[in-house]
């Protein structure tokens, strides 16, 4: 396992894949619980673009280093952003969508591990990934409105993880989660305590290196592509046409194969902790 340099030069931002494909994306700006500016903003969007296209990587990790997972959006880069002039403040708004759009859109699948706080956008990175796994002293809330503002570029993404009423209240009341509350909604997949993240994870993370690489990013192609409604015929030809183009790939064929000689498929693999 190695740092790599061509997702990062920062130190700000740890980004290392082992042997078995996985990558561990580590936010490291402790001194303000995680919280992302500019520069951040701009690290994050090369190494998950850069990480979806390594086929080398089969899932990415997304955690905090420290006590927190994130606590959203430097003060000080909102600051600066809001003294910029109108161009230059749609750009910077417009990178951080870009951001969020990295990492909601990484072809692999993308585990968040949240401890401590993930207060506005760092919640809106919970929520833009695919797997949710929280500490219980996780915190989660919404709290743009505290400061005059709105959580418009991480919202949608808040909306397709737990709904609109939920995401509703949540906005307009700043109201703090528990990580048992996160459960009870969607927001969080499993909730542990701190000292059983690292088994937990490992748990999820060999499920998703005992399936197929293409597979996964079959199914979070489509998945993010279906509409919340019932299905109409373009849903059901979609559907009909991926699995019969599915099916008769390579990785398909050895998977079958595997199933009838009873064997493990050729791409199973050990996660590693990094």
């Amino acid at each position: 396992m190695m740092q790599q340099q061509a997702y990062t030069d920062s130190t700000e931002l740890r980004v290392q894949v082992s042997a078995s494909g996985l990558a561990v994306v580590t936010l490291n700006r402790t001194q303000v619980h995680n919280a992302f500016d500019e520069a951040q903003i701009a690290r994050m969007t090369k190494a998950f673009e850069a990480l979806g296209t390594d086929e080398t990587v089969r899932a990415v990790v997304l955690r905090g280093a420290g006590q927190h997972f994130c606590a959203g959006a430097d003060i000080g880069w909102m600051r600066r952003a809001a003294q910029a002039d109108e161009t230059e403040n749609i750009e910077d708004a417009r990178r951080f969508s870009n951001m969020m759009r990295a990492v909601a859109y990484c072809p692999k699948p993308v585990v968040a591990v949240v401890q401590g706080v993930a207060y506005g956008g760092g919640m809106g990175l919970a929520c833009a990934a695919d797997i949710v796994l929280a500490a219980d002293n996780a915190r989660f809330a919404l709290t743009e409105a505290k400061f005059g503002i709105l959580p418009a570029v991480v919202g949608p993404y808040v909306v397709n993880a737990i709904g609109r009423r939920q995401a509703m209240e949540m906005a307009l009341t700043c109201r703090v989660l528990s990580a048992q509350q996160a459960l009870s909604i969607g927001l969080a997949h499993q909730v542990v305590a701190p000292e059983a993240i690292d088994g937990a994870l490992l748990e999820i993370l060999r499920g998703l290196l005992r399936s197929g690489p293409a597979a996964l990013r079959e199914i979070k192609s489509l998945f993010s592509s279906l509409p919340i409604r019932p299905v109409d015929d373009a849903t059901s030809k979609v559907t009909a046409q991926t699995i019969a183009r599915v099916r008769a790939t390579v990785e398909a064929s050895e998977g079958f194969a595997a199933f009838v000689d009873k064997r493990d498929p050729s791409w199973v693999a050990e996660p590693e902790l990094i």
